[in-house]
Formats: C-alpha cells, sequence, structure tokens
C-alpha cells in the first residue's frame, strides 16, 4: 500500500496523540500521579516540608506548640491572640510621670554578658579562685541583708537596686538576673517594652520580658497575657513566671521582680517578699 505524505504525517500525529495520553495516566518514576487534563490538583499533604524545604527552628514555635500539656490563655479566643487588659497593679508600680527622662537600655542580650561564674575558670583565673570564693561569701551576705532590708515605702530591696549574681546557679538564670538588673531601677510607664526590648521604661510584662530575653528564653517581648504561655505549666526550680491577663511578675532563684510594690519611681523591681500568688497562671523554663 502507498501512503502520501499527508498520510504519513497525520498517522505519525495520532500516535503521538495516543502516547501522550497513555503518558498522562502513567506514574512518574518519583512517585507523584501526573494529573489528567481537566482533573483538580491533590491539595498538599499535611505532612509535607515547608516551602523549600525549611524546618521550623523549635524556638521559633509557640510555646503551646511546644508543650502540649499546656492550657492556652487563647482557648476559646477565635482570634488566637490572648486578650489583654489593663495592668490593675499599675498604681502600684509607680508610674513615672510624663516629666520624666531616663536614658534606653542595652540589649537583653548585652545586660546578659554581665554575670560571674559563665563557665569553669581558665588556668589564668585558676589564681583568683580564692577572691573569687570570697566575693560569693560576700554577695550571698548581702542578699540575705538586703532581703531584710527594703527601702521605706515600699517592698524594694535597697542599696542599686540590684542582686549579686549567686555563682551556683545555671548560667541561663545567670543571665536572666544580670539583664533584671539591667532595668531593675528604670520608671515604670504602662507599654514600656512592649514595642521593643530597647526602652527607657518598662511595665510588668516589659520587665520580665527584657530580663527572660537576656538569658535567651525569649526572642520577642510579650504581654502578661502571652506569658500566661510562656514555657511549661508549674513552678521552676530557678525561674517561675507568674501571669494573667493584667499583670506578671517572677521568682529568680527566690527573690521577688515585680513592678508592683516598688518604693518610687526609680526604685528597685527586686522585692524583699513574697506577693500573693492567687489568681495568677504558673510556668517556668523546662530544665529551669
Amino acid at each position: 500500500m502507498t501512503f502520501t505524505r499527508k498520510a504519513i504525517a497525520a498517522i505519525g500525529c495520532l500516535l503521538a496523540a495516543g502516547a501522550l495520553a497513555a503518558c498522562g495516566e502513567a506514574t512518574v518514576g518519583t512517585g507523584t500521579t501526573a494529573s489528567k487534563p481537566g482533573a483538580t490538583p491533590d491539595p498538599p499533604s499535611a505532612k509535607s516540608d515547608p516551602p523549600g524545604g525549611a524546618v521550623k527552628d523549635p524556638a521559633s514555635t509557640p510555646a503551646t506548640a511546644r508543650d502540649p500539656a499546656s492550657t492556652p490563655a487563647t482557648a476559646g479566643n477565635p482570634s488566637g491572640v490572648a486578650k489583654e487588659v489593663a495592668d490593675p497593679l499599675e498604681a502600684d508600680s509607680y508610674p513615672a510621670p510624663a516629666s520624666v527622662k531616663h536614658a534606653s537600655a542595652a540589649t537583653p542580650a548585652k545586660a546578659g554578658e554581665a554575670i560571674v561564674a559563665a563557665g569553669a575558670p581558665s588556668n589564668a583565673e585558676i589564681r583568683s579562685e580564692l577572691k573569687r570564693m570570697q566575693a560569693v561569701e560576700r554577695s550571698a551576705r548581702q542578699t540575705q541583708h538586703l532581703a531584710l532590708t527594703p527601702v521605706p515605702g515600699g517592698e524594694s530591696i535597697g542599696g542599686n537596686g540590684t542582686i549579686p549574681i549567686p555563682a551556683g546557679v545555671p548560667e541561663v538564670v545567670q543571665k536572666v538576673i544580670a539583664g533584671a538588673n539591667e532595668i531593675a531601677d528604670f520608671p515604670y510607664v504602662y507599654g514600656g517594652g512592649h514595642a521593643s526590648f530597647v526602652d527607657n521604661a518598662y511595665d510588668c510584662s516589659g520587665s520580665v520580658s527584657y530580663a527572660l530575653a537576656a538569658g535567651g528564653l525569649l526572642s520577642a517581648p510579650e504581654t502578661s497575657g502571652q506569658l500566661e504561655s510562656w514555657g511549661a505549666p508549674g513552678p521552676g526550680r530557678y525561674i517561675t513566671v507568674y501571669a494573667n491577663a493584667g499583670h506578671t511578675y517572677m521568682y529568680v532563684d527566690g527573690i521577688l521582680y515585680d513592678t508592683a510594690g516598688r518604693s518610687g519611681v526609680y526604685a528597685s523591681r527586686w522585692q524583699v517578699q513574697p506577693t500573693d500568688n492567687a489568681g495568677y497562671v504558673v510556668r517556668h523554663w523546662p530544665g529551669l
């Protein structure tokens, strides 16, 4: 049988079309079935990796996701954002008048560098070991003295408003104390420290956020309502945060750090007496 060029071309087109149709139903070597013409694409798998194959940093995962046992403060809130209310203890925090000006704080990371006993002493430090031990003993005596001597008019510790950094606690705790010391005598302004860690006044949650960030336990300021979901439930050995929708404070190595109960505008946030913890969610960082 003799075919014209046009007939041969037509037969080739039909054969090619049939091959393409067969390919549309075949399984690709990667294990993915190609979509048929006009078919609706399958939805992405819930177990698929994020775009680009990037794996999220666990530290960036919200506290409620990291801690399945925790009860989110946003339960029943469709927006998923903790509802913040005015600090009911603002009047007890010596809010600074508009005329008060204060220099801005250093970054929490910078403040956290002001620690002692950051690790095992080097050979060059061994000679001064005895001197450091004596300094630790003096610090312990000073802490005990501060706990017994509040500034008149409130519960703030005396001296320069800071507490000695103990040597026998984890480095993270030392850094949190150093961060808390950095802004211990800063004025209280509602909303202070919310937009940025670096500010010239801090409210209750701004104060706690700054200190926790100095220890690497927060990457951004959180409100008191958000701190209800920070870390894990229950008290910690070294750091315990108490929070509700309106106020927050913490105990670090047994000493209260709170804006309410201070003795003046520039008095310390470190308090000499514990406070009533009723009505607060109790949180700690795992292992601390």
